[in-house]
């Protein structure tokens, strides 16, 4: 039925421009000229442009395009804008390389709540000493080769998690519980490190472990209490250690430094003595030199220095030896040489 224009709302009073039949008269006779062939085409090349288009797509920051070509690997792509043919021909994996993953052993963490909750079937194994101990294991990880982590491994994420179960019960079984619960706790997180990830390697399942960090390593609750007493006490004994480390330190410089200081006390005085020794022996060669010449001088001489030395601070007198009854014995000599020194004086 042809339009009206009154079916639009309108009186068709005082409209002069074409009608909506005149509309669509027009657009059927360009498609007519045009011809259907034509319309066919211009469809058929927007379907091949959107198709081709389709190979468009985008490496982000961090990640690896990786390229299959029919099913196979045929290149990987750096990040930016990339191309590769549309499907079925080749298709694209974008893999994120730097982002961390994670794994845990012997827990779960809720990732609503971030509430952790154990998993005793995993946690649960035994030491080299046959005891019983309560593991968990945190896992950080990251994929360091694209082509391995798609096609070598079905599914990479669950062989990790596998071989880091096998690592865990092949370290601590090794190691005695006393052993991982203190002083070895750091060297068998290393070791569980090394073993996880040379088996990792030999899977071929393009993963790298960055961290592996033991968060529990307990014994049963039922011995849980006393076990922790020992550590206690372990904790005790290294922290008494490291006092006695320091008091050592502090005390031998000081030991070393007054044996020094007494080392060379010893020598300055050695040194002195062998002077003194020496002085004194070239003192005695003199007056035996001397002795040799006048025996009897050197001998009064040496009679006299001996008392003088002997009687320190006293007057001292030598009177010529002429015989008992000499006068000069009972002269008051002090008074006289009194007299003799005013005597002089006035002279």
């Amino acid at each position: 039925m042809p339009w009206r224009e009154d079916d639009f709302g309108g009186s068709g009073q005082g409209y002069s421009g074409p009608s909506m039949n005149e509309v669509v008269l027009k657009i059927q006779q360009k498609m007519a000229q045009w011809g259907g062939k034509r319309i066919l085409l211009i469809l058929i090349a927007i379907v091949i442009g959107i198709w081709l288009a389709s190979g468009i797509y985008i490496v982000g920051p961090g990640e690896m395009g990786v390229i299959r070509q029919f099913g196979k690997m045929v290149d990987q792509t750096s990040p930016g804008l990339r191309y590769r043919l549309p499907w079925p021909i080749q298709t694209h994996d974008v893999v994120h390389l730097a982002r961390i993953r994670r794994a845990e052993i012997g827990l779960r963490t809720d990732s609503y709540t971030g509430k952790a909750r154990p998993e005793p079937k995993e946690a649960l194994m035994l030491t080299g000493d046959e005891n019983i101990v309560d593991a968990q294991l945190f896992i950080q990880y990251l994929v360091k080769d694209p082509s391995q982590f798609l096609f070598r491994v079905r599914e990479s994420e669950l062989a990790l998690k596998t071989s880091a179960e096998v690592a865990l019960r092949s370290v601590v079984g090794r190691n005695t519980i006393d052993y991982t619960m203190t002083e070895g706790r750091v060297v068998v997180q290393d070791e569980i490190k090394k073993y996880l990830q040379s088996l990792l390697d030999e899977y071929q399942t393009g993963l790298m472990v960055t961290e592996a960090r033991l968060l529990v390593v307990d014994p049963p609750e039922e011995v849980k209490d006393a076990f922790h007493d020992v550590v206690r006490a372990w904790e005790d004994r290294e922290r008494l250690m490291r006092e006695a480390e320091g008091y050592r330190e502090d005390l031998i410089p000081k030991a070393r430094g007054e044996a020094a200081q007494m080392v060379r006390s010893a020598e300055a005085y050695k040194e002195q003595r062998v002077i003194r020794a020496q002085g004194d022996a070239t003192k005695f060669l003199d007056v035996l030199k001397a002795y040799r010449k006048a025996k009897d001088v050197t001998r009064e001489r040496l009679y006299l220095e001996t008392l003088d030395k002997i009687l320190i601070g006293k007057e001292k007198y030598v009177l010529p030896p002429e015989g008992k009854n000499s006068v000069l014995k009972w002269l008051p000599l002090k008074e006289t040489i009194s007299i003799k020194e005013k005597e002089g004086k006035k002279e």
